[in-house]
């Protein structure tokens, strides 16, 4: 239903980046490479990681009617933020 704007994250490291995927991962979205889409009861997300540049681009595309696209936003921006500390 609602799609929500790029959020581009800077500094990541590949070492950061790895520790992202698990945690995304153990929340239940497969993410796997440094770029795709994954989705999972109803939200679907978009990524795009950089090594060279060291950034990371994420994406919101679609929540279910029940689920506010800024709340998927807000959960994406606390997994990054969570996984640079």
């Amino acid at each position: 239903m609602g799609e929500c704007a790029p959020q581009v994250f800077s500094g990541i490291t590949p070492e950061q980046y790895a520790s992202l995927l698990q945690k995304a991962q153990a929340a239940g979205f497969a993410l796997s490479g440094n770029s795709g889409t994954a989705s999972k009861y109803g939200v679907e997300v978009a990524w795009n990681y950089s090594s060279g540049t060291q950034e990371l681009t994420f994406q919101c595309l679609r929540t279910p009617f029940f689920m506010k696209a800024e709340d998927v936003d807000a959960k994406i921006k606390s997994l990054v933020k969570g996984s640079l500390a």
